[in-house]
């Protein structure tokens, strides 16, 4: 009944975003929405992220998927004029036997804990490499564009990218399904097995759960929900490359964002985007603005958020490992089930 109540709430507002955003901001409204639409997209890929990292499979390799889900999606229809609503399915089943060929041999071979994100993080790095070595057709370092189509919004080409109010109804419908996708596996039996299989590995194979099947499963799915995710980061901001949708630096800021909001609640990822987001944009205008920073680190001030996103992942795993919605909600069960102390009339 909670849930539903902050639905019938919380839904009407999310649709009504576009026109409270142009009332309170007028001139500046495409620059709230535009980030009002990166929240969007991050937390639906941060959602997908979180259904293999809150049953202990803790990936750095989801940079690995956003970057094959942008780069198959633009290079299919820069060269082969394959058109997005084709490209994105293809560059998702990409994404998915990647993942299954990494994890299978891992959850056969009962690889877990750091070991599993190490190798994960060697993906990522694999990944990025082939993008940067394929230069010809990626563009290397440096990213590249999908070609334009027409005037630059285009249902056939999937470019909306100067409409910020259509571009933000599509990815808040991304983010409902995204939702829905996580609170589908929370209620599935799979989620029981997965339960089991991260506490003890031995006892759930010993009860009859296919370990390796489980784990395949919400591999598949997260791998699946990461790859669409970048394609349509891409198609929006209409340019890819290596540090923006791909590597490492993306997948720690995946783990960090829902470690920050709250792993095991289907609203942290969200939360964690916001709180990612806004930081990112604060640290980007501070130290742009800021003279004494630039005149102390130079131009390495632009890699101050790096060291910050650092610090406060430490702090967030030490003093808040519920993240900030999970420690909020425990805060409000531990309020509402407190005793109430007796009154003066029963002291009496």
């Amino acid at each position: 009944m909670r849930v539903s109540r902050t639905a019938l709430i919380g839904l009407p507002i999310l649709i009504a975003l576009p026109l409270i955003v142009h009332l309170l901001f007028g001139g500046s409204e495409k620059y709230y929405l535009h980030l009002l639409i990166q929240i969007l997209i991050w937390s639906f890929i941060y959602t997908g992220w979180s259904l293999m990292g809150r049953f202990g499979l803790t990936s750095l390799g989801h940079g690995a998927f956003t970057g094959i889900g942008a780069y198959a999606t633009v290079l299919l229809w820069n060269y082969a004029g394959l058109t997005p609503w084709l490209g994105v399915p293809v560059a998702m089943v990409i994404a998915v036997v990647v993942a299954l060929l990494v994890g299978y041999p891992c959850f056969h071979m009962r690889i877990t804990g750091h070991y599993f994100a190490l190798l994960t993080l060697a993906l990522t790095e694999f990944i990025r490499l082939c993008i940067v070595g394929l230069r010809d057709y990626t563009g290397g370092s440096l990213g590249t564009q999908p070609r334009r189509y027409g005037d630059g919004v285009s249902l056939y080409a999937m470019q909306f990218e100067p409409d910020r109010v259509l571009s933000y109804y599509i990815v808040l419908t991304l983010w409902l399904v995204g939702l829905y996708i996580w609170w589908r596996v929370d209620r599935s039996m799979d989620r029981f097995a997965l339960d089991a299989a991260s506490q003890d590995e031995e006892a759930a194979a010993s009860v009859g759960i296919n370990v390796t099947r489980e784990k395949l499963k919400v591999t598949a799915i997260s791998a699946a929900m990461c790859a669409l995710g970048g394609a349509i980061y891409g198609q929006y901001q209409m340019y890819i490359g290596p540090d923006t949708i791909a590597g490492l630096s993306v997948s720690l800021n995946i783990v960090f964002a829902c470690i920050a909001g709250g792993l095991w609640v289907m609203l942290g990822p969200t939360v964690g985007a916001v709180f990612t987001q806004v930081l990112s944009e604060v640290l980007r205008v501070s130290m742009q603005s800021s003279v004494t920073l630039q005149a102390l680190f130079g131009s390495a001030v632009l890699a101050l958020d790096t060291l910050i996103y650092g610090l406060l992942l430490i702090l967030f795993i030490i003093y808040m490992p519920k993240g900030i919605l999970g420690a909020l909600l425990e805060k409000r069960e531990k309020t509402s089930s407190a005793p109430t102390p007796p009154s003066r009339a029963v002291l009496r």
